[in-house]
């Protein structure tokens, strides 16, 4: 294995306006490829420091998102800070800012005249609703836009809408401002020229939202089914012998012919013409359910995982947090703090013959640029 290779960003200085989630999420990946990112800091600081106190009296987002930065404060709405500003830009790379839409250019930053005197410059603003539209000047927040843009409709049981469990709106937003930061890197290597970025969460979320969009437009609008495949059934959780929730999908004909065979032990239903496709299981759904959940019923759990493998079943267990925190598949980094080392979950990309190393996380106003932590 490569010790210390050299990282893909490194030499590349990027400056970060940013707080909560979706910037930081962006700007964190950046850190972890090797550049050089400077977190801009209110005097109080990035209000996601106080978003809850659960790692030795620091915020578990903060924590999270922001490893490998150097924390510097600045008063944007001095004149000072301003000079400050412009003295980073100078020799910045990647500018990253979800301030609110026109706060950059009301402090004399836009992104126009940034790139009429920063050729190469890259910038990347991230906004509720765009910068233009009849929402645009809305406040925005992942929830909010959880709920505008639809997908609390689709999440949840049959009673009622429900939020996604996670910051959903603002982390994809940030990988998705993350991946276009690195198409622009691409294309200035190539011509030199930097890029104006806009990324919207509606914009986001709505692209994620295409297929049960078209359903809707399609006339079969999708309903909310808890934990159920709205396209595919079987698709859901199954209550064992001694209680224990076990959670199947069935993708294709060809495996529900073998799961009848093998699992179910009734081969006729494999070609019934009630289950026989996908679309007729789907149709037949309390009937599919119901002939699955018998067969769970007459097995104890262990039996029943047991017979899915060697069925070549797709099957999970039905998890809290307390199971993930001891997966046996859960890898973790650890990374230094002000208050102590903090462990959580490793970046998902693997790179294969090469170590990866995370940075500090800063204390407001410091900078971490000396201090690592090893993955484990």
């Amino acid at each position: 294995m490569q010790a210390n290779p050299r990282l893909p960003l490194e030499g590349i200085h990027v400056v970060a306006i940013e707080q909560a989630v979706a910037a930081p999420f962006a700007s964190v990946r950046l850190a972890d490829a090797g550049a050089h990112v400077i977190k801009i800091e209110r005097p109080e600081g990035d209000f996601a420091r106080g978003y809850d106190d659960v790692c030795s009296g620091q915020s578990s987002y903060f924590v999270w998102l922001n490893r490998g930065k150097d924390s510097l404060i600045v008063d944007l709405a001095s004149e000072d800070g301003k000079r400050t500003l412009a003295d980073l830009l100078s020799n910045t790379d990647v500018l990253v800012q979800n301030l609110k839409p026109g706060a950059l250019e009301r402090l004399g930053f836009g992104p126009d005249a940034l790139r009429r005197t920063h050729r190469s410059l890259i910038v990347c603003s991230i906004s509720g609703y765009g910068e233009s539209g009849p929402m645009a000047d809305r406040k925005a927040y992942d929830l909010l836009i959880q709920a505008e843009s639809g997908l609390s409709s689709v999440t949840g049981g049959p009673d009622a809408p429900a939020r996604v469990g996670i910051s959903v709106v603002d982390i994809a937003t940030g990988a998705t401002a993350y991946s276009a930061i690195l198409e622009a890197l691409l294309h200035r290597a190539a011509t030199g020229e930097g890029a104006d970025i806009r990324v919207s969460m509606f914009d986001v979320m709505t692209e994620w939202l295409t297929v049960p969009l078209l359903q809707e437009e399609g006339g079969k609008p999708p309903r909310r089914i808890g934990l159920a495949h709205v396209s595919i059934a079987p698709y859901g959780v199954f209550k064992a012998k001694d209680g224990k929730d076990i959670l199947i999908s069935i993708q294709n004909d060809r495996e529900w012919i073998k799961f009848c065979n093998e699992f179910l032990k009734q081969p006729a239903m494999g070609k019934d013409p009630s289950f026989a496709r996908n679309v007729d299981r789907v149709a037949n759904r309390t009937a599919t359910d119901a002939l699955v959940a018998s067969a769970f019923a007459e097995m104890y759990a262990d039996d029943a995982t047991e017979l899915l493998a060697r069925s070549d079943v797709a099957f999970a267990s039905v998890n809290d947090m307390a199971a993930l925190s001891s997966h046996p598949h859960l890898r973790r980094i650890t990374v230094q703090t002000e208050a102590g080392t903090v462990s959580y979950p490793a970046p998902a990309p693997i790179f294969v013959g090469q170590s990866r190393t995370y940075g500090a996380v800063p204390a407001l106003g410091k900078s971490v640029r000396s201090a690592f932590a090893e993955s484990v």
